[in-house]
Formats: structure tokens, sequence, C-alpha cells
């Protein structure tokens, strides 16, 4: 790392100011894991209930839909709902298609088993999946990867702590998936929604909190271009 590259002790607090406002910009915040467990467990309360698979699916449906309404009509960001929407709606289909309540969860279960993989495998290939998701977060892209080897450790830690914390999930529920009945993989399912995704959140704040500063790749490129204006000012002036 240069001299040119390392970050200050400025920008390295400043870091630690913002990374826990970033993180839960990536990742939805409150209110994202609100929208993430409410269809769900709407759907196997619904379901625990009266057993009617149509019912539960529409609910579940219709309440993602309108999260999505609210966010529109509130003119906030409305990317983490639409995932929700869709998740959902895979869900729905799947179980209306086979006839089986339990497939409602299938579609999920099968995104968080190829998320742990990909965070995993990306890891062991030296381009954590952690880093491409946060790296345009930090205003830092892939600069960490041969400019700030300190990030790209805390993103390496980080990968591997999400996409174990994952896999562990996915280790509880695909023998639920088999064995249990559809309430009882629902409760476990809606019970194991926020509890690991806090942690995996946790463990990756405090990776980033200790690790260098990100290097602000818009603001050098910025800097360049008035450089160039300059020089090309002081140039047509002699």
């Amino acid at each position: 790392m240069t001299s040119l590259d390392k970050p200050t002790e400025d920008a390295q607090h400043d870091s630690r100011a913002v990374t826990e406002a970033a993180l839960f910009e990536a990742f939805g915040g409150l209110r994202g894991m609100i929208e993430t467990v409410v269809p769900g467990l709407l759907f196997v309360t619904i379901y625990t209930i009266n057993k009617d698979l149509r019912a539960s699916a529409i609910a579940a449906l219709g309440v993602s839909v309108l999260l999505v309404v609210v966010r529109l009509v509130m003119k906030d960001t409305v990317k983490h709902a639409f995932s929700g929407v869709f998740g959902v709606a895979f869900g729905v289909a799947f179980a209306m298609m086979t006839g089986n309540a339990k497939n409602f969860y299938l579609p999920g279960m099968l995104y968080t088993l190829g998320l742990s993989l990909a965070y995993i495998i990306s890891t062991l290939a030296g381009m954590p999946l952690l880093g491409l998701i946060l790296g345009p977060v930090f205003k830092e892209n892939l600069s960490w990867r041969t400019r700030n080897p300190g990030r790209k450790k805390a993103y390496t830690k980080a990968s591997w702590a999400w996409g174990l914390i994952l896999l562990a999930k996915c280790a509880i529920l695909f023998p639920l998936y088999w064995w249990a009945d559809t309430a009882s993989l629902g409760w476990v399912l809606v019970a194991l929604k926020i509890p690991p995704f806090l942690l995996a959140v946790w463990l990756t704040w405090v990776f980033l909190a200790k690790a260098p500063a990100p290097i602000d790749v818009f603001a050098e490129m910025e800097a360049e271009e008035r450089a160039e204006e300059a020089r090309k000012a002081a140039a047509s002036s002699e």
C-alpha cells in the first residue's frame, strides 16, 4: 500500500462511524427485517389455525404486495420489499402447483443454501462476496482487493461468517423439511429469520470497524478530474 493509498486516521474514524449505517442500508435495516418476517409469519399462523393452503398463500402474498405499496406511497426504496414479493411469489407458486404447503418454504431455503455456498466459494476464490456487496456502499468499489489488504482481510472474515452461519441454518431447516410437519417447519423458520441475520451483521460490523478505512475511489476520480482541469487552465493561460 503506497502513502497515497494509506487511509488517514480521520478517514478511519469516519469509516467506523458510518459502518453501522452502511450495513443497515445494504441489508435493509429494521424495516427490511420486519418485511422479511411478516409474510412467512402470516402464512404459518393461518395454516396452523385452519390448514388452508390457499388462504395462507393469498394472505402471505397480499401482505408482501401491501408492503411494497406502502414503500411506494412513502417514496422509499423498494428493493428489499420487491425481493420479498418475489420470494413469497415463488413460494406460493411452488406450494400451489405441488399442493404441498411445506413447499412454500422450499424456494427460500434453497436460496439460503445457494447464498451460503456463494459466500464460501467466493471467499475461497479470493473475491469475498461481502466485499462485492459493500464495496459500492463504502464508495471503494474493488480497491480493497489490491490497495487495502486490511479491508480485504475483514471482508474475507465477514464472508466466512455469513457463509457458515447460513450453512448452519440450512443444516437445521432441511432435515425439518423432510421430517417435520408444515406448521412446525414454519415456526422454526420464523424463529430463525432474524437471530442468524443479526449475528452475521454484528460480526461484519466488528470486522469492518477494526479494518482500515475504505479508499474513496469516487473522491479520487473527482480529484483527478479537478487536477486535469487545473492543468488545462494553466496551460491555456501561458
